[in-house]
């Protein structure tokens, strides 16, 4: 999905629920909103790109490294605008919306070349949280 899709389509790529919890600045809600509502996960729009972490879905899912890291961090936002605004100067902002047990399912995949999970990371209501935190908060019962 790119940033000038319809609002019926922006409304399915957001997460009204995730955008509260984060401005409440709650790691409560930010977990109920993942587990009962869906979160914006970037995907590679180039698949010559060595960004990716492995992964078993057919499309691949946009990983971020500092500098010459070892491990990658997963950005995770509420809204396709939020996407956007961290990377403004791209034109195809790739998304795909996750539901629990997607997210769920890519961080225990991967939970060995991530170091941390960070949510609508341009602001202004940033939160971070490690893998282990948000596989624990999406597998309470």
């Amino acid at each position: 999905m790119d940033s000038s899709s319809s609002s019926a389509q922006s409304a399915e790529f957001s997460s009204p629920l995730l955008a509260q919890a984060l401005e409440a600045g709650d790691p409560v809600a930010v977990a109920l909103a993942l587990r009962n509502d869906r979160v914006m996960v970037p995907l590679l729009t180039d698949t010559d790109g060595d960004d990716a972490a492995p992964n078993e879905n057919e499309a691949q899912v946009r990983v971020f490294r500092r500098g010459e890291a070892d491990k990658y961090m997963l950005l995770l936002f509420s809204s396709v605008d939020a996407y956007v605004a961290m990377l403004p100067e791209e034109t195809d902002h790739q998304v795909v919306a996750y539901r629990a047990e997607d997210l769920r399912a890519f961080l225990e995949t991967n939970r060995g070349v991530l170091e941390s999970v960070w949510f609508d990371v341009a602001g202004p209501h940033t939160m971070q949280a490690s893998p282990d935190d948000i596989l624990d908060a999406l597998t309470l019962s």
